[in-house]
């Protein structure tokens, strides 16, 4: 388990990371949690892109539910010559929300994607690092079923929670980062493991 941070004022501190192929859904989604979601205290957004709107270098927002709590959520480029950036920000981080692209063109991104993070994390994902499992653009005329994908990524038998999300509308998006939040609070609090 990671040690806990804390800062200058006491609070605790705990990093949350989407990750996901190119233009998935990752930064849209999080977009929508600091826009839309109510009962959140958010600092600023920082964002940088392309003129394409993909993701340079990373996005960030912390965000608190509570004044003694500090979520630090991060979303990675997903590009592939981002590989090493991805990699910087992953350390030290206390869960995932992986986001995939239910696009039938995106199929082997996210599998890419997800075998990346497993190479970079090790056998805690999952376990010491709580993960939550997006599958973004269900409105997307090519959409993979559930199933499918599920399957694709070797997660069919698994017990990780799944949200079917539509970012930009901000359908299931909520949910995955509260089921993420509860999840990480968990396992570094009090040594629960709910998922998996």
């Amino acid at each position: 388990m990671a040690k806990i941070r804390k800062d200058s004022e006491g609070r605790l501190h705990f990093k949350l990371v989407y990750w996901g192929p190119s233009l998935g859904g990752k930064t849209t989604s999080l977009r929508y949690v600091y826009d839309d979601v109510e009962g959140l205290d958010k600092g600023g957004f920082t964002s940088i892109e392309d003129p394409s709107g993909r993701t340079l270098f990373f996005d960030f927002v912390p965000m608190s539910a509570s004044g003694k709590i500090l979520f630090d959520v991060y979303t990675v480029a997903g590009q592939t010559r981002h590989k090493h950036q991805r990699k910087v920000i992953m350390r030290g981080a206390d869960g995932v929300l992986f986001v995939a692209d239910s696009s039938r063109s995106m199929k082997q991104d996210n599998i890419e994607s997800l075998q990346e993070l497993k190479d970079i994390v090790g056998d805690v994902l999952g376990d010491q690092i709580p993960l939550v499992i997006a599958l973004n653009k269900r409105d997307v005329d090519d959409a993979m079923s559930r199933e499918e994908i599920l399957k694709d990524l070797s997660l069919e038998n698994s017990s990780i929670p799944v949200y079917e999300t539509i970012a930009v509308k901000g359908i299931g998006v909520k949910r995955a980062f509260q089921t993420l939040s509860r999840e990480v609070l968990l396992k570094q609090l009090y040594g629960i493991k709910t998922a998996h």
